[in-house]
């Protein structure tokens, strides 16, 4: 009897994944967190009327989903004005991006980001043999013209930006993508990753059309619209790189319940109007919070705050720890200087008020 034979990359691959659950980490501690507030979901919920929808759906859950998602495509392009087959719907941002780096990026190819970014990202790169160079940070904020530049050095074939930006919140005004995409070198794809955007300062998402081969941009339902569960995300692009799609995509990836959910939240834009009121109410707590135990919380444009700890990496990380031996889930940055950091979701009071007794016995505790 013999193993499986792994391809070369996959054996040279370590079993790594780029996020550990806040479920995993509950069975290790035996008991569950009392604030989850590390993941980026959005504690306010969906749309009723999108829970609704899905309630519904569960009755038909004997059938497939429509391999088309005629109808959320459709829905979709509408709110955007722009046309159906200019969209693409799949599991999430993160199974996008994956279907991505698959179309665009053959073993050895340049692919830049951020040193720090969004990591599924540079995994999907990683497990497809694509060769990552990354730029640093300028301050607290990606550096749109370092990327650009180091695209045009190494021939990038995808150069990827999320704006608003995570894991530090911070984000770039439509001016400056705008003046991004202007300067990439011939033969460079922009993915921009706009998963925060609806949660973002007004001016912050640039006009593109769709048509532009320079471009493919990515929303999701995980954030504003409280659908992190469903794993329901999209593309806008160019329609001839939408339609490159089908040739890897699961054609049934989007269940039947999610498209359903997905359809009734983008058509409840009162709902997320009601989310962004309470996100930036979260946003000003969480901030008081950290400032009242001496610590620094950054703007953010997005449904988290990312608090500077004043230390260093080994610092924050102890802070964490201790945070979630007070059974309050969050997360920090991977790479320094940001790891000085930690990263609180935006909550219900109850959470923050939590957060707010278990933050000074931490800090206590970290030393």
């Amino acid at each position: 009897m013999t193993a499986p034979r792994y391809t070369p990359l996959v054996e040279s691959l370590p079993s790594t994944v780029p996020f550990v659950g806040p479920e995993t980490q509950e069975r290790a501690r035996g008991r569950p967190f009392r604030a989850r507030l590390g993941a980026n979901e959005s504690l306010f919920g969906p749309s009723p009327r999108a829970a609704a929808a899905m309630t519904l759906a569960a009755s038909e859950v004997w059938m497939y989903g429509d391999p088309e998602m005629h109808e959320l495509r459709g829905a979709i392009a509408a709110h955007h004005g722009v046309a159906p087959d200019q969209v693409m719907v799949g599991e999430g941002i993160d199974g996008l991006l994956g279907l991505l780096v698959r179309l665009i990026v053959a073993p050895g190819d340049a692919v830049v980001t951020s040193d720090g970014a969004y990591p599924t990202f540079a995994f999907h790169v990683t497990g497809f043999g694509g060769t990552l160079h990354k730029v640093p940070y300028r301050g607290d904020h990606e550096d749109p013209e370092a990327l650009v530049a180091r695209a045009r050095e190494v021939g990038a074939k995808i150069l990827y930006l999320a704006n608003p930006d995570n894991p530090m919140g911070s984000h770039h005004p439509a001016a400056a993508i705008r003046a991004m995409i202007d300067n990439l070198p011939e033969g460079t794809l922009l993915a921009l990753d706009e998963a925060y955007v609806e949660l973002a300062p007004d001016g912050t998402a640039p006009h593109i059309d769709p048509e532009d081969p320079r471009v493919i941009r990515f929303r999701t339902f995980s954030k504003g619209y409280g659908l992190a569960g469903l794993r329901v995300g999209y593309a806008i692009g160019a329609r001839s790189l939408i339609a490159a799609f089908d040739k890897v995509r699961n054609h049934f990836g989007v269940g039947r319940i999610a498209q359903a959910g997905a359809l009734a939240a983008i058509t409840d834009q009162d709902w997320l109007v009601q989310v962004r009121t309470q996100v930036a109410l979260s946003r000003d707590e969480i901030g008081r919070i950290a400032r009242s135990c001496g610590l620094a919380p950054l703007p953010s444009a997005t449904n988290f705050v990312t608090i500077d700890c004043g230390r260093d990496g080994a610092h924050a990380r102890a802070i964490l720890r201790a945070l979630a031996d007070r059974d309050i889930f969050v997360r920090m940055p991977f790479v320094a200087p940001h790891d000085r950091c930690i990263r609180v979701s935006c909550g219900q009071p109850e959470d923050l008020a939590a957060l707010a007794e278990a933050l000074p016995e931490a800090l206590s505790a970290a030393g």
